[in-house]
């Protein structure tokens, strides 16, 4: 009998341990859970802008608009380390996709990344601890490289247009353009700039097909060419962009699955707050939706102490958001 007790006693004990142990786990998660939701990409609209007023007439603000931050990061998926709040990856790449889910219809505004906008700077834990006026490029070099550096990069990008929520983002590596270029087969373009040095297949004047590397080479570069300013470089992405954009959707009617095909080819190279099933949904939208047009902000390229700045021109900021998120009232 002495010997029965001690085996239930042992089991009981041994149960008792793993229900302290799950719960010591679920705890962590939990903490882990609340402090990861703390640093979302939830911008609400600053309530005082919610109605505006422009050249005579009264705007409101549209409430049926999302909107999808596509970041591009200046690094290839190997030489990101989210284990440290010191990184240089630059968000060289920032084009908001704005849906109106009444008309089925969607915009992109294509941001400069030399645009001098305020940033957070963030501390160790990613707490606040006070803002400066720089590239808004720079926005993701504060963080951990990962979710919190997105998310302060898409903090600036709501700041920069009156405080406009960013309901969603995707941040890709470079590795991901030659990967994106490949499954459309390609994209062909007509060269725009003398790239001699850089890639002798890239003549000015002709038509190439851009095919692995050569598609990241020419929406890259701009500091080996005669001119390296990011507008000549956004004027090439734009070309490229709308160039892939025609290839994609020809793929999608060939084949009703690409978008999800694409969303899965595409995860190792990205980081996003959207779930595989939320990307797809993306994906068909824009599919789907009717594309209206590229904006971008007028303004002053500048040469700064150290780099080229850009200053939007506010009247084209707030014509530019009004536009994008407002309705007549």
């Amino acid at each position: 009998m002495r010997r029965a007790r001690n085996k239930r006693g042992n089991y009981t004990k041994y149960v008792i341990t793993s229900i302290v142990i799950a719960l010591l786990i679920a705890a962590i998660l939990l903490g882990l859970f609340i402090w990861e939701k703390s640093f979302k990409s939830d911008f609400d609209i600053d309530k005082s802008n919610t109605a505006l007023s422009y050249e005579g007439k009264d705007y409101v603000l549209n409430s049926n608009i999302e909107t999808f931050l596509i970041m591009g990061l200046d690094k290839f998926e190997g030489d990101i380390d989210q284990s440290s709040y010191n990184n240089d990856q630059q968000s060289d790449f920032l084009m908001l996709v704005v849906f109106d889910k009444e008309t089925s219809t969607y915009s992109v505004l294509h941001i400069n990344r030399d645009t001098i906008a305020t940033i957070d700077v963030l501390g160790l834990g990613g707490k606040k601890v006070g803002t400066v006026q720089k590239q808004i490029a720079l926005a993701h070099t504060y963080g951990d490289g990962g979710a919190v550096s997105n998310n302060n990069a898409a903090k600036a990008v709501s700041t920069l247009l009156g405080g406009i929520k960013i309901n969603h983002y995707a941040a890709f590596t470079l590795d991901s353009v030659a990967v994106m270029n490949d499954l459309v087969g390609g994209v062909e373009v007509e060269v725009l700039h003398d790239f001699s040095g850089v890639d002798d297949t890239l003549v000015k004047g002709e038509t190439v097909l851009l095919e692995g590397d050569m598609a990241l080479t020419y929406v890259r570069t701009r500091k080996d060419l005669d001119d390296s300013t990011n507008n000549t470089r956004m004027i090439r992405q734009q070309q490229y962009l709308d160039a892939l954009r025609e290839k994609m959707e020809k793929r999608m009617d060939e084949d009703p699955e690409f978008a999800a095909k694409t969303a899965l080819a595409m995860a190792d190279y990205m980081t996003s707050d959207c779930s595989a099933t939320r990307l797809r949904d993306m994906a068909k939208r824009m599919e789907e939706y009717d594309f209206v047009e590229v904006m971008q902000l007028e303004g002053e390229t500048k040469l700064g102490e150290k780099h080229i700045e850009f200053y939007p021109d506010e009247s084209s900021l707030k014509k530019t958001v009004i536009d994008l998120f407002y309705v007549e009232k």
